[in-house]
């Protein structure tokens, strides 16, 4: 069985058994129709994934496998922070006018800064530095800035990776403020983990472990029944990822550079509401 499938399970179980809820609290997220979204939460909740053995892709549901990578490339690739360059409609609720969810995400990946060595971006700097100081510690990203949070749609959820070389393997820690557990943890599970083996093939590296830190861990009130129901459900055998092993630049990844064989998953049959 899907070893995402076990880790996803215990976390669910953990928290609607042991979780603490916020339902007599003032809480910031509501839903569309404007009712508090409360929660019940886990704190501090750690995962690992060995992606030499698995994919770790959920298999009692389904996870939008094409529209989690395009959305990593939007933000790690593109760098944008305009979701008129995104094709799913997953940050419309967080958007201006003109598209734009100020500046987060992708926009503090692109922001460059000066080097001895020169000038870069995050992405860069992380793609530099996997060639030229593969042993080097220092190797992350953070798009928390402060001194920019007031002019972000959303602060950032998934905010930080740290990325460390150990002999000729690749792994890393995906460091997360919040998550949507039903909604959007396997999702952030695949976009990193796609993440870090595209940062290793186009590196020369094998891909190893992603570690996912989650501080707050919650499944909001309205999704309580959905979850009981999803991890009831039968887990099948993880598919296989493929990814095409030509491409040796990070920039000429593409949605149609991944795919996966034998995905057998269970249907949910409803669309799960998102807090705003």
């Amino acid at each position: 069985m899907s070893r995402a499938d076990e880790i996803f399970v215990s976390n669910m179980k953990d928290i609607l058994e042991n979780g603490f809820s916020d339902e007599h609290l003032e809480v910031r997220p509501h839903w569309e129709d404007g009712t508090p979204a409360h929660t019940i939460k886990k704190f501090c909740i750690v995962n690992r994934y060995n992606l030499q053995e698995e994919f770790p892709i959920l298999t009692i549901r389904k996870t939008a496998f094409k529209s989690c990578i395009d959305e990593i490339l939007w933000i790690w690739q593109k760098k944008s922070n305009n979701i008129h360059e995104l094709n799913s409609h997953i940050w419309d609720s967080w958007a201006d006018e003109k598209g734009s969810i100020g500046k987060a995400y992708g926009y503090q990946l692109g922001v460059k800064h000066i080097y001895k060595e020169g000038e870069f971006d995050q992405v860069d700097r992380v793609l530099y530095d996997l060639k030229h100081n593969p042993q080097s510690r220092r190797i992350l990203t953070n798009i928390y800035n402060f001194q920019d949070l007031h002019e972000m749609g959303l602060y950032p959820c998934a905010y930080s990776m740290t990325f460390n070389v150990t002999g000729d393997t690749l792994n890393g820690i995906l460091n997360q403020r919040s998550n949507d557990m039903l909604t959007a943890n396997n999702w952030n599970v695949v976009q990193y983990s796609v993440l870090l083996m595209m940062f290793a093939q186009v590196s020369g590296l094998k891909p190893g472990t992603l570690v996912h830190v989650i501080a707050d861990a919650h499944i909001y009130d309205r999704h309580i029944p959905l979850a009981k129901e999803v991890i009831a459900k039968p887990q099948h055998p993880a598919p296989k990822f493929k990814m095409d092993p030509t491409i040796k630049n990070f920039y000429d990844f593409t949605v149609d550079s991944f795919s996966l064989e034998d995905y057998e998953y269970e249907k949910l049959g409803v669309k799960i509401p998102v807090a705003i």
